[in-house]
């Protein structure tokens, strides 16, 4: 893979600097080498992608909570989980999160797009991104209106089946939630598979489809390890980026532009650090403010599962597969041999996309439905059958912030989700409480004797319902919005990703999501990418390096 390892040679100049081998990141570097007249350099602050559990489909229970792979980070305790933290993953390899996620192919619902056209963000539009979901996608089905073949981003269907999610699925079209075969087609209400990316039962990360084919190329540069700590301004213009290799700190310039891709933690976080953000606050820590912009680290918004646990009888499910040494070897036999089985699992098979209540004009919940169950993630699976319907809420009204603690890139940021903050979130979280129980309670369900075990059958008022989501509710890693796009005052990047007030500078990932689209967040944060470099590579074209309109004052 070239020569990851080797440190920049003094202060070396290069075209453009990517920050973050993520999802995003991954894509940009590939994109922006491209044209050997441009030298790239790559920072990932993890390390190479050759450890094993990356790449079984299971494996993401290893590299969960892991540092090798995971930032490891915690959230704040928020009031709305009745005063919980929670682990927040975030990948720390080459790859990112896209090496340790669960694989699930998701574009979203056209009409998130269309909002985020309509807010004054023109290019993004579901007929704009369509072409690039595309461009990008090598579907196991072919081209056709809605797919693409030929791309490197690998999609498959899943290599197993379980009987209690045929049942659950049979059970969903009895509550009047139809099934469908294609949730990306622009509208994803139904019940079907999630397609997942993988190729023959082996994870498709970033990293492989858009990092290692041309990690041989002369003019790019990948150094992993290396954490950056800050940006050089020029005035207005950043210039270069210092980061930490291996304890030693090193310096590289760019002539070009700077692309953050560091994700909706990494990339405000490295703002704040370079004094890019809200002004006072960042005064307060001692960090000389370059420009004043709020809207950094602001915005954060994620989808809140709520995992309701059924107990089960006559059922097969991976809780009682994987109590025994001999199941746990027959697994293993049947991923070795075939590569196929539980150990292809992504951690959620079966997916629904429907509506709370009535009155919504969409699907504004998402189920990721499981044979398995356990008290959190990174515990034992309970010692009996049982299945869980996690259900999030898709467009989520309440909204936190990522924020330095300090000076040092090191300290991880104080990250505040407020799930739950207002009465719109905790009703869709009651109503989707409820849709639960109405599925488990159909005809299909009935052979099975499903016994609701989280939050329990007891609880059943508005109130108590409320609480209950915020006691039973968890991430399921899908933060984005703290470098939001748009033309507002909280407004951090424009359509064309710049950010506002500075010149030189981008950020091309999840974080410049103006709302969260409907449903996982992978895929479309490679989109974004794919756009992102369109736009560079236009700039570059036109003489023009991410010379952005001004929205903030110099302080």
């Amino acid at each position: 893979m070239g020569a990851p390892d080797k440190p920049v040679a003094g202060h070396e100049e290069f075209d453009y600097i990517v920050v973050g081998a993520g999802s995003a990141g991954c894509l940009l570097a590939n994109r922006l080498s491209a044209d050997p007249n441009n030298r790239v350099l790559l920072l990932e602050a993890g390390g190479r992608d050759d450890w094993r559990w990356i790449h079984i489909p299971v494996g993401y229970l290893f590299c969960i909570g892991n540092q090798r792979t995971d930032w490891c980070y915690t959230t704040e305790p928020d009031p709305g989980l009745n005063g919980r933290s929670l682990g927040y993953p975030r990948g720390r390899v080459l790859g990112g999160s896209s090496a340790i996620n669960g694989m699930i192919y998701m574009r979203g619902q056209a009409a998130d797009y269309d909002g985020w056209a309509a807010e004054g963000n023109p290019g993004w539009s579901w007929a704009d991104v369509l072409p690039l979901f595309k461009r990008v996608e090598d579907h196991h089905a072919g081209n056709s209106e809605f797919h693409g073949a030929g791309g490197e981003w690998r999609v498959e269907k899943q290599r197993l089946s379980w009987e209690i999610l045929d049942a659950f699925r049979d059970a969903a079209a009895q509550a009047g939630i139809p099934s469908i075969e294609d949730f990306n087609r622009g509208d994803n209400e139904g019940c079907a598979y999630f397609e997942v990316n993988q190729r023959r039962g082996v994870r498709w990360t970033a990293a492989k489809a858009f990092l290692h084919p041309v990690a041989h190329r002369r003019n790019l540069k990948i150094i992993t390890r290396a954490h950056a700590q800050r940006i050089e301004f020029e005035g207005r213009r950043a210039v270069g980026v210092h980061f930490l290799q291996d304890g030693v700190q090193t310096y590289a310039g760019a002539r070009a532009e700077i692309v953050l891709a560091a994700g909706a933690i990494g990339s405000p976080q490295l703002l704040q650090l370079s004094g890019v953000g809200p002004g006072r606050y960042l005064s307060s820590l001692g960090i000389p403010v370059v420009l004043d912009l709020p809207g950094v680290g602001n915005n954060l918004q994620d989808h809140l599962q709520l995992r309701l646990v059924y107990k089960l009888r006559n059922a097969r499910t991976l809780n009682t597969m994987a109590s025994s040494l001999w199941g746990k070897a027959m697994m293993g036999l049947e991923y070795y041999l075939r590569k196929r089985g539980p150990l292809t699992m992504a951690p959620s098979q079966l997916g629904i996309f429907a509506r709370s209540s009535p009155e919504h004009e969409r699907a504004n919940v998402e189920y990721h439905v499981q044979p398995l169950s356990l008290e959190r993630f990174g515990e034992d699976l309970h010692d009996f059958p049982a299945m869980t319907a996690s259900v999030c809420n898709l467009r989520p009204t309440s909204r936190g912030h990522v924020r330095i603690r300090s000076p040092h890139a090191s300290d991880a940021p104080e990250i505040l989700c407020n799930y739950l903050s207002t009465p719109e979130d905790r009703r869709v979280a009651a109503d989707s409480i409820r849709l639960t129980r109405q599925i488990i309670s159909q005809p299909a369900m009935a052979r099975f004797h499903p016994e609701e075990y989280r939050p329990g059958p007891q609880v059943q008022e508005q109130a108590d319902l409320e609480s209950a989501a915020g006691d039973i509710g968890t991430t399921i890693f899908h933060p984005v919005g703290t470098c939001k796009m748009g033309k507002d005052a909280a407004a951090v990047v424009d359509s064309r990703l710049r950010v506002h007030g500075l010149q030189g500078l981008r950020v091309a990932d999840a974080s410049i999501m103006p709302t969260i689209t409907s449903g996982n967040t992978n895929s479309p944060t490679i989109m974004i990418a794919e756009k992102a470099a369109e736009m560079i590579l236009h700039d570059q074209k036109l003489g023009l390096h991410s010379v952005s309109c001004d929205n903030s004052a110099t302080v």
